[in-house]
């Protein structure tokens, strides 16, 4: 009850008519992270439920942390496996967090800064979306990429990706891909190759932290992994995608409380094994001979389809169209994969390309659906 008097008096300036009007989206931001919002609506009739956007994204949040907290381990390990010398749990730990939390503050400090500056020039509440946003972007880079890279990227996101099209909800590109996009296409060589994702010790010459699918293609049929070390994460790879068992976790999360289509996380696997298994029966290449269910343990597959396809903003809406769309989300994915030896991950362009797609599904999902119930009436209209 304090914390809330202090905040109401601290308000009276940021009031309607007050000197500071202006910038009461900005302080309103402080406010509802910390209690909910206070008003309600006042006219026609409206869903009453305890889910607002705020506790959505913290479920999102909540879920992403099993991979954050496995990115940060397998950062610190990657990095002293390197060495060759003796060292712990906590050594492996305090490196990890060292390469990762700045990056997830410069993060949310560039990012939020945006926002913010946009709900006041524009006279509206902040909205909660770049929570997720925000913690998605660092978690899909490379560790080594340097910071004014990521800040630059997380701009360009929330400039382009988001705002000129009006802001959360009004994206047609999932913004944390739209971000990742952006700095691999600006500064290819911090984005891709054998050296950028593992930490690079500096006494070090040589360091190999090739990806298994930039191994494979580029011709390599030996791969140094089991398929135990693929799902449990312990390869080289982006900050938190390397982890398929962690993804599942946050996976069963988001099913469980409602907040990510399975329907979407399903269809992508479906597509993506049936692809993957195709490919297996040809096999022209190392990549269309590596194994289908490799091909759903490694890379970002897992992180993008649970965390990233499933985004409710830039995905399909309809019940078929989630299916449709997830499905060609797996398939996409293989084939840029099998087909595109400069950009062996796949999932990114995948998503992105279904992002566009996604609203011309479901206008063809709703007119499928308006021209059988039309049918039917007809149908029975002649019965009669």
């Amino acid at each position: 009850m304090n914390i809330r008097n202090i905040l109401d008096n601290l308000k009276k300036p940021f009031n309607k008519g007050e000197k500071w009007e202006k910038f009461a989206p900005a302080f309103n931001a402080f406010d509802t992270f910390l209690f909910v919002p206070n008003h309600t609506t006042k006219h026609g009739a409206h869903v009453r439920d305890a889910v607002d956007l705020k506790r959505t994204m913290i479920t999102v949040i909540i879920a992403l942390l099993p991979a954050l907290f496995y990115g940060i381990f397998n950062t610190g390990f990657q990095y002293y496996s390197q060495l060759g010398t003796d060292y712990n749990t906590m050594d492996i730990i305090v490196h990890g967090s060292m390469k990762i939390l700045p990056m997830i503050a410069v993060s949310y400090i560039v990012g939020l800064t945006i926002e913010f500056a946009f709900a006041v020039y524009r006279g509206h509440e902040i909205n909660e979306g770049y929570l997720v946003t925000g913690l998605l972007i660092p978690m899909i880079m490379p560790v080594d990429i340097p910071l004014w890279m990521v800040g630059l990227s997380v701009a360009f996101a929330v400039f382009i990706g988001k705002e000129a099209f009006g802001g959360t909800g009004m994206n047609i590109l999932n913004p944390a891909l739209t971000a990742r996009a952006f700095a691999f296409f600006a500064y290819p060589t911090y984005m891709s190759g054998n050296q950028v994702w593992v930490s690079e010790a500096s006494n070090i010459d040589g360091v190999s932290g090739e990806t298994i699918l930039g191994m494979l293609a580029s011709g390599s049929n030996s791969i140094p992994y089991e398929p135990m070390q693929m799902f449990i994460g312990s390869i080289p790879g982006s900050i938190a995608e390397t982890s398929t068992l962690m993804v599942i976790v946050g996976a069963l999360i988001l099913v469980y409380t409602g907040v990510g289509s399975w329907r979407i996380m399903v269809g992508s696997v479906i597509g993506a094994a049936v692809t993957g298994l195709l490919f297996n029966l040809w096999g022209a290449n190392e990549l269309m001979s590596f194994n289908w269910i490799n091909h759903l343990m490694v890379g970002g597959f897992a992180f993008g389809v649970v965390f990233m396809a499933t985004d409710p903003v830039s995905a399909a809406q309809t019940v078929k169209g989630k299916w449709i769309y997830g499905i060609l989300v797996g398939l996409f994915c293989i084939l840029i994969r099998v087909f595109n030896p400069a950009y062996p991950e796949g999932v990114m362009l995948a998503i992105l390309l279904m992002n566009v797609f996604a609203p011309t599904i479901d206008h063809y999902v709703v007119e499928a659906n308006v021209n059988r119930r039309i049918k039917r009436s007809l149908k029975t209209v002649k019965t009669a």
